[in-house]
């Protein structure tokens, strides 16, 4: 089988994309990657059908909805397809409430070929994604998602009227929006999609000289790689990233507990936890952290060890530190809350402890129906199954509240 991340070097899909065939472009990169129509309708959210209708040109992709979930789904380069996008008003770029009238008027302003691109334009849209990012914490993903990926658009179609050190600064601007858009496929369990992301994100950070974002990326991946199981290549990417050239302090914590936690994936407990001492000491001494980490500092922290006690089944550390951690953060960080609140819930379970996981459970689950699917959401089902298999009542009780928000 080809690399997913490779397939896009192919003329025949890259012609396909070129000229928005969808029927083409569906039916060469199942040819390419070796993939049934059941898995490729997993990566793009259709029904086995519906992708052989498609394909079989007995339908038409006329739905805008259809198309953006093929090209999110197989991650579809930008620059190869043949729509133009410099017709998308400007509300569409834009989440209501988290940017200034005045940031939006010269957003519009560049975007429409009335301003000239200068530093200020690039100011307002760095503004503009530092508040989405904010949003995304507590609306989700899937609602933010296409915003920005309609933002990425606009600052790449201005690439093109940069010059000089604002050429740099747009390029350093499009490695932090495939970085965010790179973690926010990662979230809705879009692995292809996130890789693809993190690789552009990679590129533009080196071609910038943006060490700092550069190390993020790989440690982001190494958070991909953890969230499929793989815990070798966690421990690789996070201690890649931790010895990266012009890594902050705060990034160097994030990659080195992200090698802990692949050590504890992989059952290694003095490794796991030899890391994460070392990443508490970086993390208690770290002064700034970049903007795209503006989250990361000791609960977080406290709340990612506890992710490592779950693996190794330190149940009372698992419980201790997510609670912890989960007492530092703001309401406003709804998709996390929801998320490590399902996991301390599943601390909870392993205890034997039935009663206060329920409650656990129960105090997330409408964060987890509403902004924390997949994982979260998931996490909740292994909860009830853990407390099932126990014969817990309270296992039924979870799993009726789940069965009735699906």
């Amino acid at each position: 089988m080809e690399p997913e991340s490779d397939v896009w070097v192919h003329p025949e899909l890259r012609a396909a994309a070129a000229a928005e065939d969808w029927a083409a472009l569906l039916g060469t990169w199942r040819r390419l990657t070796r993939s049934s129509q059941s898995r490729l309708g997993a990566l793009v959210g259709l029904a086995q059908p519906d992708v052989s209708a498609i394909e079989n040109r007995r339908r038409v992709v006329t739905s805008a909805e259809v198309r953006q979930r093929i090209i999110d789904g197989l991650g579809v380069p930008l620059e190869l397809l043949g729509a133009r996008y410099e017709d998308l008003p400007l509300p569409s770029l834009v989440l209501p409430g988290v940017v200034s009238e005045t940031d939006g008027e010269r957003l519009g302003g560049v975007q429409k070929g009335g301003l000239r691109l200068d530093a200020a334009s690039v100011d307002a849209m760095d503004a503009l994604l530092a508040a989405h990012r904010r949003a995304e914490d507590t609306v989700g993903s899937r609602t933010v998602a296409p915003l920005v990926l309609a933002q990425f658009r606009e600052v790449a179609g201005l690439y093109g009227q940069a010059r000089g050190a604002l050429a740099d600064q747009v390029v350093r601007l499009l490695a932090e929006y495939a970085q965010f858009l790179a973690w926010m496929a990662q979230d809705q369990d879009k692995a292809p999609v996130a890789l693809g992301w993190f690789d552009r994100s990679y590129d533009w950070a080196l071609e910038a000289g943006y060490g700092d974002l550069a190390a993020t990326t790989l440690s982001m991946k190494a958070h991909l790689a953890w969230s499929g199981g793989r815990g070798r290549r966690c421990v690789r990417l996070g201690e890649a990233a931790a010895s990266l050239s012009g890594a902050s302090e705060a990034t160097r914590a994030m990659a080195v507990q992200m090698a802990g936690r692949g050590y504890a994936l992989a059952g290694e407990r003095d490794e796991a936890y030899s890391r994460l001492d070392e990443a508490q000491r970086i993390i208690a001494g770290a002064v700034d952290a970049p903007p795209w980490l503006y989250f990361y500092g000791e609960s977080w922290f406290a709340a990612q060890r506890g992710m490592a006690d779950l693996h190794l089944k330190d149940w009372d550390g698992a419980v201790g530190n997510l609670t912890s951690g989960l007492a530092g953060f703001a309401p406003s960080f709804r998709r996390d809350r929801a998320w490590y609140g399902s996991c301390l819930a599943h601390a909870y379970a392993g205890a034997g402890e039935a009663e206060a996981a329920l409650t656990e459970a129960l105090g997330v689950i409408h964060d987890a129906s509403e902004v924390g699917r997949p994982h979260a959401w998931a996490e909740l089902h292994k909860v009830g199954a853990i407390l099932l298999r126990r014969g817990a009542r309270e296992g039924r009780t979870l799993v009726a509240m789940l069965a009735q928000l699906d």
